[in-house]
């Protein structure tokens, strides 16, 4: 649980969408237990890497306080012995992401949630599997297997993905790196990104709620890698007419919507795999309030979990009930999931650098294209 804060300023020039003030970081990590890290490939035809969100268990007494006094994840947690309760929602189903249908039949994750390129996954899948192997040595000799989370979009437009340049030691290295402040814009799974014919990348925000006579904070992380020039719509100003005119790419105008993006909802409120699947499918307001149709080749899938309580994997016997917050009183989790999906999006844009990628192409940053766009 968390306290209210009364932040309502966006980071990076962007605007502020939404009445519901931010937390302290404007981050998915002012979600207790939540933490970040990169691995950013940037050399030439190789722009791609890994990121990695890391789900703790709320700190003990929860608080703003104690999420800004845990600033990296606690060693001794092991994902695989105790479960975070999860859910996902596709809202169009064109990806090659690792571990859903587990999460969708089970209501939990067992690793940290891995974002990177699209032929990437399995070397970062490799790199879950070794280390849960490490920790737990009964995986697969007697023990059961280990559900890997990787999620992924296709930065082949700026990265040669044809390279396979991501390895297992860039997620051991994401993983290493992760803490509660961390890089948006064009670094870890973000560097090769591209949206709305821009540089797209890494994008975070967070809503702080009260909601069943509590404080309770909802984060949203992306990885955006959507949108055609023309669509785009910032905080309500409809903006890619202007932008397609600057952009000046007449086959990119024609061609068919091939992005996708990836949304990560992190809350502290005690919430179900029902409530939290109903939670993941609100990222789809913010996310069409930015200007997406949820085009035939783009891939938009969420994510959504929770940190406040664990799911024991040597459980036996019957479980202590949790206290959840009653479905009624959910719509202010759903205006922040809108919210802060929009906002992280936002954010991701207005972070990144402009990128020159493999074979000479070039992604221009939002703010060397669009330094006007508020007078549009």
């Amino acid at each position: 649980m968390t306290q209210p804060s009364d932040t309502r300023e966006a980071l990076f020039g962007a605007p502020y969408v939404g009445l519901l003030p931010a937390g302290p970081r404007q981050a998915i990590s002012d979600v207790p237990g939540v933490f970040v890290g990169h691995a950013t490939l940037a050399d030439g035809p190789l722009q791609t890497g890994v990121t990695v969100v890391c789900p703790t268990p709320s700190p003990s007494g929860g608080g703003a306080a104690a999420s800004l006094a845990a600033s990296v994840p606690d060693t001794r947690w092991d994902p695989f012995r105790s479960k975070i309760p999860a859910a996902t929602a596709v809202i169009n189903g064109f990806g090659k992401s690792v571990g859903l249908m587990q999460i969708d039949e089970l209501g939990v994750i067992e690793a940290p949630v891995a974002l990177t390129n699209t032929f990437s996954v399995s070397h970062v899948v490799l790199g879950q599997l070794r280390e849960a192997i490490s920790a737990n040595p009964e995986i697969g000799r007697g023990g059961p297997s280990l559900n890997p989370t990787v999620l992924e979009c296709n930065d082949g437009y700026l990265n040669d993905m044809q390279a396979l340049a991501v390895t297992e030691a860039h997620y051991a290295q994401a993983r290493a790196s992760a803490q509660a402040d961390f890089a948006q814009g064009a670094v870890g799974a973000g560097r090769g990104m591209s949206s709305f014919g821009l540089k797209g990348g890494i994008g975070s925000a967070s809503r702080v709620v009260e909601t069943a006579g509590a404080t309770f904070t909802v984060g949203v992380l992306v990885l955006s890698n959507f949108g055609r020039p023309s669509q785009l719509t910032i905080a309500g100003r409809h903006v890619g007419p202007v932008l397609d005119e600057r952009l000046a790419q007449p086959a990119q105008r024609a061609a068919p919507e091939r992005g996708s993006i990836i949304m990560l909802v992190a809350t502290d409120a005690p919430l179900d795999a029902r409530q939290l699947r109903r939670v993941a499918t609100r990222t789809g307001a913010g996310l069409a309030r930015t200007g997406s149709v949820y085009g035939h080749g783009s891939g938009d899938v969420a994510l959504a979990f929770t940190t406040g309580y664990t799911v024991p994997h040597d459980a036996m016997g019957r479980v202590a009930p949790v206290a959840l917050v009653p479905d009624p009183l959910l719509d202010p989790i759903f205006q922040a999931t809108a919210d802060a999906t929009e906002q992280a999006i936002l954010h991701a844009l207005f972070a990144a650098e402009s990128v020159l990628g493999r074979d000479g192409h070039v992604r221009r940053a939002l703010a060397d294209v669009l330094p006007d766009w508020a007078t549009l």
